[in-house]
């Protein structure tokens, strides 16, 4: 099957779709900087004091294995699973 060059000039639909970005909100900083002894991000305002960004915590799966099994004696394919954030 041919593909005609009217298929090759034609928009896809969905760029009629596309809008700009809204504008993002100013940075809460004015510099970042590298700590170089503890390799985490230095956030400095215009005065060059160091703003506290927040902290973020850890996640880990807490999945369990299965020890039972289901009524034909296999490993059950679905065990428990769930996140533990602090």
């Amino acid at each position: 099957m041919a593909i005609s060059a009217a298929t090759h000039a034609s928009r896809p639909w969905g760029l009629s779709r596309l809008r700009p970005y809204p504008p993002a909100p100013p940075e809460p900083f004015a510099t970042v900087e590298l700590d170089l002894d503890t390799q985490l991000a230095v956030y400095r305002d215009e005065h060059g004091g160091v703003l506290e960004m927040g902290k973020h915590g850890t996640s880990r799966g807490t999945e369990t294995r299965p020890q039972s099994t289901n009524v034909d004696s296999s490993n059950d394919p679905d065990p428990d699973q769930d996140n533990e954030s602090d």
